[in-house]
């Protein structure tokens, strides 16, 4: 389910709000990943839904990897939003909060209109090019 493994504040325009808070998605995720990686500790588990947590994801994401909860975390929507996020984590620089992935799902809703996935809301290149207008459109029909 999408509100599980890609749990949104704002879902796609072609989605569906969540039956619940889009953290219990999370919670939901990371503890079947974790029982999931109690029962097959060889099989490598990547976590997933970690972009909702947004200026948090860094430290859930660091202790669920050093508690074994899972192997690594992948993150999707936040690369496209910060893509330097867990480098400037690690590396102690200052966490550029309005580059944070906001889960605005128009990452999401644009390949299902036909255009290129990007961050329309706050990454300046989509947000400036005709992309986003026809965006727009294609979100309001």
């Amino acid at each position: 389910n999408p509100h599980i493994q890609r749990p949104a504040l704002y879902p796609p325009s072609d989605g569906y709000q969540p039956p619940e808070d889009p953290l219990i998605g999370v919670a939901l995720q990371m503890k079947v990943t974790e029982q999931l990686k109690r029962l097959f500790p060889n099989l490598i588990l990547v976590g997933t839904a970690y972009s909702y947590l947004q200026d948090f994801l860094p430290h859930v994401a660091q202790a669920a990897v050093r508690e074994g909860w899972v192997d690594l975390v992948g993150l999707g929507r936040m690369s496209l939003t910060y893509p330097e996020l867990l480098w400037d984590a690690t590396e102690g620089n200052k966490i550029q909060h309005k580059r944070i992935c906001r889960t605005f799902s128009d990452c999401t809703t644009a390949p299902r209109k036909g255009l290129p996935s990007g961050c329309y809301p706050l990454d300046s290149y989509y947000k400036s090019s005709a992309l986003a207008e026809q965006l727009k459109i294609a979100k309001a029909k």
